[in-house]
C-alpha cells in the first residue's frame, strides 16, 4: 500500500500535476499541504472522479491540509481540537490550518505542516516550537491509547547535517538549528521512526529545492518532508523513496513527495507486536 506525502504549494495551481501524478504512481492515501485554499473552494471533483475521498481543512491563500484515500476516512480531527492537555492553549494554533488526521485501517494518520519559524529570532520562530510542543504532547496522548500511528508532512526541519546540500553554510540557522531538530526529537521521543533513514544512510538526498538561484539544477536541497511511523509498524515497511521527478515540472511545486510502501495485507491479524506492548487493532 503506497502511502505518500507532498507539499504541493496551492492545490490549484498544482491540481494538474497532482492528477497526473496520482494517474502515474496510484497511491492508496495522499497527504497534502499548503493546499491554500478554504475548504468550500477545494477542487474534490478531479480527486473524487479517480474514486477519492477528500478531507481538507485549509485556509485562503496560506497553509492548508488535506487526506486523500481510496478507502473512507474514520475519526476525521482538525487541528488540536479535543486534545485535553490543558499546558496549551489550543486556540492559539487554530487560526493557522496546519494539522489533520484520521484513522485507516487501524492505524492514526496525522498529516502536518510544521511552521517554517522565518529566523531564530523572529516571533514566528517561538510560535513554532510552542507547536511543535503542543504536537509533542498531542502524540503523547495517542500513544497512551495504544494508536499506531503514521505521522507525515513538511516538517521544516533537516533532521541531521546529512540531510542538507551545504550544513556548514546553513549551520544553526533557520530549519537546522538544535533547538528545532530537540524539538522535533521531543514529538518522536524515539516511539516513531524515520521511514527514509531505514533505508538510506547517506547525504544527498532531498524533499525540497529554494525556487531561488537554480536550486534544483544545481541540486542544492534540504530534506525537511519525513514520514514517520510507530516501531511497532517497521517490519511492514518495504521501502521508502523521495520522488524528485515532479520538482521538475514546468512551474511546479518546490517540494517533491515522499512515498512509503506499507505492507498491510495481513492487517486483520489480531497484533502488532511493538517494542514492549502488544497493540490491538
Amino acid at each position: 500500500m503506497l502511502i505518500a506525502t507532498w507539499n504541493v504549494n496551492s492545490v490549484r495551481s498544482r491540481l494538474s500535476q497532482i492528477i497526473d501524478w496520482i494517474n502515474q504512481v496510484d497511491p492508496e492515501i495522499l497527504c497534502l499541504q499548503e493546499t491554500k485554499v478554504i475548504d468550500d473552494s477545494f477542487p474534490f471533483e478531479p480527486f473524487e472522479t479517480l474514486g477519492y475521498s477528500v478531507e481538507v481543512y485549509g485556509q485562503k491563500s496560506y497553509n492548508g491540509v488535506a487526506i486523500i484515500s481510496k478507502n473512507k476516512a474514520e475519526n476525521i480531527r482538525k487541528g488540536f481540537y479535543g486534545f485535553t492537555n490543558t499546558d496549551f492553549n489550543i486556540e492559539t494554533f487554530q487560526d493557522q490550518k496546519r494539522l489533520i488526521s484520521a484513522d485507516f485501517y487501524g492505524i492514526k494518520f496525522i498529516n502536518v505542516y510544521v511552521p517554517n519559524g522565518s529566523s531564530l529570532e523572529s516571533d514566528k520562530f517561538m510560535y513554532k516550537i510552542n507547536w511543535l510542543n503542543c504536537l509533542a504532547s498531542f502524540l503523547d496522548e495517542q500513544e497512551k491509547k495504544g494508536e499506531l500511528i503514521c505521522l507525515v508532512g513538511d516538517f521544516n526541519i533537516a533532521p541531521s547535517n546529512l540531510d542538507i546540500h551545504d550544513p556548514k553554510k546553513y549551520e544553526g540557522g533557520i530549519m537546522a538549528s538544535d533547538i528545532e531538530r530537540n524539538a522535533l526529537n521531543n514529538v518522536l521521543k524515539g516511539r516513531l521512526i524515520d521511514c527514509f533513514r531505514i533505508f538510506e544512510k547517506n547525504t544527498g538526498h532531498w524533499s525540497w529545492w529554494d525556487y531561488r538561484n537554480k536550486a534544483y539544477e544545481l541540486n542544492k536541497g534540504w530534506r525537511i518532508d519525513h514520514v514517520y511511523i510507530s516501531k511497532a509498524l517497521s517490519s511492514k515497511l518495504k521501502s521508502c523513496v523521495i520522488d524528485c521527478m515532479p520538482r521538475g515540472n514546468l512551474r511546479p511545486s518546490d517540494h517533491a513527495p515522499v512515498i512509503i510502501d506499507l505492507n498491510l495485507d495481513e492487517i486483520n491479524v489480531d497484533f502488532f507486536e511493538g517494542e514492549d506492548d502488544f497493540f490491538e487493532i
